[in-house]
C-alpha cells in the first residue's frame, strides 16, 4: 500500500498539498521563517492527522458496539524537543464522548485499542514522544 502527496511552494513560507486522493491543504511557517500565519504550521497538521487516525478508529469501534454516542472530539496537547529536529516528545490526548447510556469500558477499550493497535499515526508518534489518554463522558 502506497500513499502519495505533492506539495507545492506558493510564496515566502506558504505551500499548498495536494493529497493522492486530490484532497488539498495549506500550510505555512511562523514569521521568523518567512511566513505570515495564514495557515496550520506542519508539525500541527502532523498532531492533526493523529487526532483524525485515532478519532476514526474511535467513533468506528464505539458504532460497532452501539454506543449511542452524540459527538466525539479529541483534544491533543504536544510538547516538543528544544533542539533540531523538534520532534514531539509527549503527546496527550484527552477523549470526550457525549452520549446516552454509555458504557466507560467499552469507551477505553476503543481508546486503547486505537492507541496500541489500529492508528499509524500513533505508532509513528511514539517513535519519539511518550502518549498519554484520558476519557471523558458526557451524558446527554
Amino acid at each position: 500500500m502506497s500513499t502519495t502527496a505533492k506539495i507545492s511552494w506558493v510564496e515566502g513560507a506558504l505551500f499548498v498539498a495536494e493529497a493522492g486522493s486530490g484532497h488539498t491543504i495549506t500550510m505555512d511557517g511562523s514569521p521568523d521563517v518567512g511566513g505570515r500565519n495564514l495557515a496550520s504550521r506542519p508539525m500541527e497538521v502532523v498532531l492533526m492527522g493523529m487526532g483524525g487516525c485515532t478519532a476514526i478508529d474511535v467513533v468506528s469501534m464505539l458504532k460497532k458496539q452501539r454506543q449511542d454516542i452524540e459527538g466525539v472530539e479529541v483534544a491533543m496537547v504536544a510538547e516538543r524537543a528544544d533542539d533540531h529536529p523538534k520532534v514531539f516528545i509527549s503527546v496527550k490526548l484527552v477523549y470526550t464522548v457525549r452520549g446516552r447510556k454509555l458504557n466507560r469500558a467499552l469507551i477505553e477499550r476503543a481508546v486503547s485499542l486505537s492507541d496500541e493497535k489500529y492508528c499509524s499515526a500513533t505508532a509513528m508518534v511514539r517513535k519519539s514522544a511518550e502518549i498519554t489518554h484520558e476519557v471523558v463522558l458526557v451524558e446527554i
